[in-house]
């Protein structure tokens, strides 16, 4: 009995951790979405596509 009692805890144990490690995933994933989005606003923006031009053009004489 004693075994079995012990074989529940760690399934039960085994099963917690696993939906963690997808609630982990998840907000790994939107902070790397987010992050992202963060990155391509500033690329796009004038003042870095400016910038970007202006040492494409300086490269390129």
């Amino acid at each position: 009995m004693h075994r079995l009692i012990a074989r529940f805890d760690r399934l039960r144990t085994e099963a917690a951790d696993a939906g963690m490690s997808t609630a982990e995933y998840a907000v790994g994933t939107l902070a790397a979405v987010a992050f992202a989005g963060l990155l391509l606003k500033v690329v796009t923006s004038e003042q870095v596509q400016t910038a970007l031009t202006a040492i494409i053009d300086r490269a390129l004489r």
